[in-house]
């Protein structure tokens, strides 16, 4: 492979761990914000359903036990959400690690929608990081993937 091909890929795939990156630490400040109130809204439900179930109980009231269990299911709900978004921060922390420790390979299985065509560049030679592309294999030497869009399968080797 020539010279200039092999830069122009390494540079095209250190980019795309710098858009990576940047793209990573934006989402783990949203889902920590986000988690804080999460955190706060499941304590507060939870504490109201438990109150609510309690005082119910005490004065024989069988419609308002119902109103307090389900305050408690809404709780387990959003405790539910709190923890898939732990989950997805942990493994958005791996990855940033990943980069820094030069290990990071871009095997993610999840898929964002395609920006461009939302801000309207509907050019299919246009390549992007944001495109909805599902990487099966890449390293420096080939590169496998099935695009989604279009459900054609691309090979560049």
């Amino acid at each position: 492979m020539p010279r200039d091909i092999s830069q122009e890929i390494k540079s095209l795939l250190d980019d795309n761990k710098i858009d990576d990156l940047k793209r990573f630490l934006a989402k783990r400040k949203c889902l920590n914000s986000c988690n804080m109130g999460l955190l706060y809204l499941f304590h507060t439900i939870q504490s109201a359903g438990i109150l609510t179930t309690t005082i119910a109980a005490g004065y024989d009231m069988k419609e308002l036990v119902w109103v307090g269990v389900g305050l408690n299911i809404i709780a387990s709900l959003i405790n539910i959400f709190e923890h898939n978004n732990n989950s997805i921060s942990k493994r958005l922390l791996r990855d940033i690690n990943a980069i820094r420790n030069d290990t990071y390979v871009d095997e993610d299985l999840m898929v964002e929608p395609e920006k461009d065509i939302i801000q309207g560049n509907n050019d299919p030679t246009h390549i992007s990081t944001s495109n909805n592309i599902n990487s099966n294999n890449i390293n420096s030497n080939n590169i496998n993937s099935n695009n989604i869009n279009s459900n054609k399968n691309v090979s560049v080797i």
